[in-house]
C-alpha cells in the first residue's frame, strides 16, 4: 500500500520582523488575566469540530493532573494541534504561539483565548517569562519540544532545548503527549479526513534549577522527546482500538 501524499504547506516565515515592544500587550496580558470567554467559545466550537470530522478522541487523559503547574510536551505536525490537544480535558491549556499569528484579526482570539507570542527568528526571554509565571499561578501551558510543525508527516530526529529549560526552571509535571493523525489534516482540500488520536503519558517531574546549563535543558528535552515518541510509535504500530484493547488488558491484570 502506497503512503499517502500530503498537501503541500506554506512557506515558512522564519524571523519575524516586527520589534519586541508590538508583542508587550500580548504578554501583558497573558501574565495579568485569565483566558476569558473567548476560550471556552472556541474550544467548543473546535471540539465539536474535531470530534465530528476527524473522529479525534483522547485516550488517559486522566494521566494530566487536574490542579498545579503543567506543561503539556506534544508533537506538531497540524494547525489544529493546538485543539485536539484540548479536546479530552478540562484545564484551560495556554498555548506558546509563533508571534506571526498575532495579527489582526486572529489576535483578538489568540489574546484573550490565553494565546501568547514567542517571536520568530530570536531568542525570545519574554516567552519564557510568561511561561514561567503561568506555571506559578498553577496554570498549564503546552510547548512543542520540535518547535515549528514538521512539514515532512514524521517526527523530527532531535529537539530543541527550550521545553527542558522550561521544565527545570519551573519544576512542572510534565505530560508527554502524542497526537496521531494531524499530519494528514491538511489534505482536507481533498476531502481526506484522517482519524486523530491523542494519547496523554504518564506524568514526569524534575527538581528545579534556577540557571540551568544548555547541556542540562537539552537532556531533558530528550527526555521528554523520547517518552512522546514512544507512544507515537506505540499508536503508529496498533493504532487507536490496539491502545485501547490494551489498556483493558492491563486494567483486568
Amino acid at each position: 500500500m502506497t503512503e499517502e501524499k500530503l498537501a503541500p504547506m506554506r512557506e515558512q516565515v522564519y524571523k519575524d520582523p516586527r520589534p519586541a515592544e508590538h508583542f508587550a500587550k500580548f504578554h501583558e496580558r497573558s501574565r495579568t488575566r485569565e483566558p476569558n470567554w473567548v476560550y471556552e467559545a472556541v474550544r467548543i466550537a473546535m471540539s465539536m469540530y474535531g470530534w465530528i470530522v476527524f473522529r479525534a478522541r483522547g485516550i488517559d487523559a486522566y494521566k494530566v493532573p487536574a490542579e498545579g503547574a503543567v506543561i503539556l510536551a506534544p508533537n506538531h505536525f497540524s494547525f489544529l494541534d493546538h485543539f485536539f490537544l484540548g479536546v479530552s480535558i478540562r484545564r484551560k491549556v495556554r498555548f506558546m504561539a509563533k508571534s506571526q499569528l498575532f495579527s489582526k484579526p486572529m489576535e483578538w482570539i489568540y489574546s484573550p483565548g490565553g494565546v501568547f507570542p514567542v517571536r520568530r527568528g530570536f531568542a525570545d526571554e519574554e516567552a519564557f517569562i510568561t511561561a514561567r509565571g503561568i506555571l506559578s499561578n498553577g496554570g498549564t501551558v503546552a510547548m512543542y519540544a520540535e518547535g515549528g510543525r514538521s512539514r515532512t508527516g514524521k517526527l523530527s530526529d532531535s529537539v530543541r532545548p527550550g521545553i527542558g529549560r522550561l521544565a527545570l526552571q519551573s519544576g512542572a509535571t510534565v505530560v508527554p503527549v502524542a497526537i496521531h493523525g494531524s499530519s494528514k489534516v491538511r489534505n482536507w482540500k481533498r476531502l481526506r479526513f484522517p482519524k486523530v488520536t491523542i494519547l496523554y503519558g504518564d506524568p514526569i517531574r524534575w527538581d528545579p534549577i534556577e540557571d540551568p546549563t544548555r547541556d542540562q535543558q537539552q537532556e531533558v528535552a530528550n527526555a521528554i522527546f523520547t517518552e512522546f515518541r514512544a507512544l507515537y510509535d506505540q499508536l503508529d504500530a496498533v493504532g487507536r482500538a490496539g491502545v485501547v484493547a490494551q489498556r483493558r488488558e492491563l486494567h483486568r491484570a
